[in-house]
């Protein structure tokens, strides 16, 4: 209403009623028919009423009522012609659209595949149903209105539900079902406008037309994103209380065992809160009998539960949501990886035999080989390797190694080959003059014992790792660890425990330690201290032990066994010399010899007490030495001083050829675990003669080895070889000094094999049921124990302080910046911040 109107009142619109009610039984005196009838009576539904001309208040009432109505038509009619007229536009534009893109000429037939096919079924199909609704409406409007009395005022959408059938017809004329996840009507679209945009491309159109691709990318576009958000996957909820407090629950068992409380009221607890959860199930349950496997199941929905919500929240745990393929394992095999403390050229035990081992190992299709061994910065290099031999990289070393193995091999070494950083742990040995000198020295476990007749200072070395070890050996390879000096390698490991990083770690023990540290000054003291700490570190990150033979000291889960074999080369020299002799020649033109490193500890000290305290027994015999080491001073001038007949040479290799002819080789040394050089010289035929000793045990059988207990029994056997030939050693022996036998006797005692086929499918404590997975077993308080033992040595090697006091090298708790830049490492300060410093 316009502002001049009047506005009625309660009063007024109440006399209006009135009035009204009076008009259909009688006429008024104060109103006035008029001749055509009102619009407010066509508006209200009102057949004839009398027409009404009011005067005073009642007047500006009708007036205001009438004109309301009035306004309400106007409006309603010109938004139903905007109407029309928006939907004539736009059909029209479509149409257009669809002639220009046609051409001149008659329309295209509609055929599958054709680029206007979508074009022409809107022209025919939906065109004659917006026509026939656009007349329907029109109809209802203009004929329809007003409405008759009674009737209510609605919208007819028929004909909106004609074109959606007509859509939906077509769609399944097509060939389209409805259990499809995509409308037939949008992949007939999209194929269209792909076939069109490929036309467009290749078509002689002009460049007006071209523009229009722009369109087609959005279009497109839009498709592919309304597909997209339907397969996007949706968070999960968020864990409830009880939830959150049953897995709080399972996750303690271990604490409330050790508390006294039950499994069984453990497990109901968590099944009571699990229960309890809001009313959702992530995941259905186990089909089945929920008597037998509602544990599991329980555990099971649990463990998936918190999966979800962990993978819903962006969380990513090492090797479970990130790169699949990275993760993916393309066959059935494991992973071994072989970590020594010594590499070549550096010619030790330490360093020779795990490159043998892991060349054997590798031949199997079972498992994958990785070979540890320590990097050392040039100027430590210069400190261990013969002949001045350096390395600028890691992969100029590594060349080195695999062609040194190459040329002893029958067949192409398939292993990796990896690198941690190392240092030359470096003790210096103080002599004080004396008619029969000592050695003083601070505590170290790697200890070359030296006795000179003068006073002096020199330097001992050995190879401590820097840092974490296991952390050069990626998490997808860390499957099975085999330790080499296991007790080396972890004095002053301070970092992850190996146990629980890999599935199976064995232990082999090389060296004696304790009998090279009683040599020393305070030696008891300190040997059992070493005895101790070896005991504490094999139990703590091993899970079986190999030792060599009874020499070493008994270590918890050790087994005693010959897991070394030797180089093959040592077995054709021996197979040479059984064809000369069937040929009958003789392959033996020499006497005896000794070769070893040359260091008291290595069997010279008594060798030379056994040849001076029987130079009468032993006149006019010669002995040859072959060695080079810290005290080949020493030992030669001791050997000048007392007129023994030994004569000697620079070191060489074993295999040398100038070494074929000696008959006999003499080895009195007490301090070797298992003598690699004894097993060579039986393995090529020669006489052996050795003290009766734990570390010889395995050569008991052997017939050319000649043992004796007593200085007496040494000056027998050496009269017995130099007067006799050896025999020829059976195929059997033969090949219990081979490498395939120690392998083959590694994987039994090492319980390797088991390991194996656990894995491939064979019965196993480890092994899983499909369907059903096993509650994970309480710890044993044997495994507490080991984890406390692990996580004490832990906190220990992290002092520096105590570190050095027994004997590391400084700053061997991490890798430092020129290891970093050999190794392409980040600086550990990097890789493990320490936050809030």
């Amino acid at each position: 209403p316009s502002s001049s109107s009047p506005v009625p009142t309660a009063p007024t619109i109440s006399r209006l009623a009135t009035v009204l009610r009076a008009s259909r039984t009688q006429s008024l005196a104060n109103l006035t028919l008029d001749p055509s009838p009102p619009a407010y009576s066509r508006d209200m539904g009102v057949d004839n009423p009398p027409p009404i001309t009011g005067s005073g208040s009642d007047d500006g009432a009708f007036a205001f009522i009438s004109k309301g109505w009035r306004e309400v038509r106007d409006s309603a009619t010109a938004d139903l012609q905007l109407m029309r007229t928006r939907t004539d536009r736009e059909l029209g534009r479509l149409l257009a659209s669809a002639s220009a893109l046609a051409g001149p000429g008659p329309a295209p037939p509609v055929a599958a595949g054709a680029p206007f096919a979508e074009l022409e079924f809107v022209r025919k199909r939906i065109q004659p149903k917006i026509a026939e609704l656009r007349k329907q409406y029109s109809s209802t409007v203009l004929d329809g209105w007003p409405p008759k009395s009674g009737a209510s005022l609605r919208v007819d959408l028929s004909g909106i539900t004609a074109i959606r059938n007509a859509i939906v017809s077509s769609g399944k004329a097509d060939g389209g079902d409805e259990g499809n996840k995509e409308w037939e009507v949008v992949k007939m679209i999209r194929n269209g406008l792909k076939e069109f945009e490929r036309r467009s491309l290749s078509s002689e159109m002009s460049a007006g037309f071209r523009v229009r691709t722009d369109f087609v990318e959005k279009f497109k576009l839009s498709l592919k994103s309304m597909n997209k958000e339907s397969q996007e996957p949706k968070d999960a909820p968020p864990l409830d209380l009880t939830e959150i407090l049953a897995y709080l629950v399972r996750q303690s068992g271990p604490f409330l065992d050790q508390l006294g409380v039950q499994r069984d009221l453990c497990e109901k607890l968590v099944d009571t809160l699990y229960s309890k959860r809001n009313g959702r199930l992530m995941h259905p349950p186990f089909s089945g009998d929920r008597s037998l496997i509602r544990n599991e199941d329980i555990t099971d929905e649990l463990d998936l539960r918190i999966a979800r919500v962990l993978e819903s929240t962006g969380y990513h745990r090492e090797g479970f949501w990130n790169d699949p393929a990275k993760y993916k394992i393309s066959d059935n095999r494991r992973h071994v990886a072989i970590v020594t403390t010594a590499s070549l050229p550096w010619m030790t035990g330490t360093a020779i035999n795990p490159l043998f081992r892991a060349a054997y190992l590798a031949r199997s299709t079972m498992q994958k080989v990785t070979l540890v061994v320590p990097w050392l910065c040039k100027s430590d290099q210069q400190l261990v390797y013969p002949d001045n031999i350096t390395f600028s990289s890691p992969e100029e070393q590594e060349t080195y190694i695999r062609n040194w193995l190459q040329e002893r091999l029958g067949f192409a070494a398939n292993f990796k080959i990896s690198f941690y950083p190392g240092k030359v742990n470096i003790q210096l040995t103080y002599i004080i003059p004396r008619s029969t000198s000592s050695v003083h020295t601070l505590f170290s476990p790697k200890i070359f014992i030296v006795h000179y007749l003068q006073q002096f200072s020199k330097e001992r070395r050995s190879i401590i790792p820097a840092g974490d070890t296991s952390e050069f050996i990626s998490s997808r390879e860390a499957d099975i660890a085999i330790l080499e000096e296991p007790e080396h390698l972890n004095w002053y490991h301070h970092g992850k425990r190996w146990t629980d990083k890999f599935n199976h770690v064995i232990g082999v023990v090389h060296t004696n330690y304790l009998e090279y540290i009683k040599r020393e000054k305070n030696g008891a003291l300190q040997a059992f201290l070493v005895k101790h700490i070896n005991n504490w570190v094999t139990r703590a990150y091993c899970h079986k032990v190999l030792r060599l033979s009874a020499a070493t000291q008994d270590l918890p889960r050790s087994i005693i066994c010959n897991v070394h074999g030797v180089n093959p080369k040592f077995l054709n020299i021996g197979e040479k010399v059984i064809a000369d002799r069937e040929r009958g020649h003789n392959s033996f033109s020499k006497g005896a010899y000794f070769l070893g490193k040359m260091v008291w500890a290595k069997g010279y000290k008594e060798l030379i007490d056994l040849l001076y305290k029987h130079k009468n027994d032993l006149e006019g015999f010669k002995l040859d030495v072959y060695g080079n080491g810290e005290d080949s001073q020493a030992v030669q001038a001791a050997a000048r001083k007392l007129d023994l007949g030994i004569n000697f040479y620079k070191g060489k290799d074993h295999a040398d050829d100038s070494l074929h002819g000696y008959k006999v080789f003499i080895n009195p040394s007490v301090s070797d675990v298992l003598c690699t050089a004894t097993a060579e010289a039986l393995a090529m035929g020669k006489f052996v003669i050795c003290p009766d000793h734990p570390s010889n045990e395995f050569f008991k059988s052997f017939p050319n080895c000649l043992m004796y207990k007593t200085p007496e029994e040494f000056v027998a056997r050496v009269k017995e070889a130099m007067s006799s030939e050896p025999q020829p050693l059976t195929p059997e022996k033969r090949y219990s000094l081979s490498w395939e036998a120690a392998t083959e006797r590694f994987m039994e005692y090492s319980e390797l094999d088991k390991v194996l086929k656990d894995r491939n499918g064979q019965c196993g404590e480890g092994v899983k049921r499909k369907g059903v997975r096993k509650l994970r077993l309480l710890p044993k308080f044997s495994d507490i124990l080991d984890g406390g033992l692990a996580f004490a040595h832990y906190c220990a090697t992290g002092n520096e302080i105590l570190r050095m006091a027994t004997g590391a090298t400084p700053g061997t708790r991490d890798y430092d910046k020129q290891q970093c830049m050999d190794l392409n490492l980040l600086p550990p300060q990097i890789q493990h911040p320490v936050y809030g410093l």
